[in-house]
């Protein structure tokens, strides 16, 4: 019996891991899709002072 219980405890485990990998690569996937969403380009022109 004992074998069996650590059977489904590893699969209990691998399943959460599974989620738990989703989930960050869905915020990441998320963050990463409206952050390139909202880019502006700025136009700035930088020139050295007259001496």
């Amino acid at each position: 019996m004992a074998e069996g219980e650590g059977t489904g405890s590893s699969v209990v485990w691998a399943l959460a891991l599974v989620i738990i990998v989703a989930i960050i690569a869905g915020v990441f996937f998320y963050s990463g899709g409206s952050m390139g969403a909202d880019k502006k380009e700025i136009d700035v022109e930088i020139s050295a002072p007259k001496q």
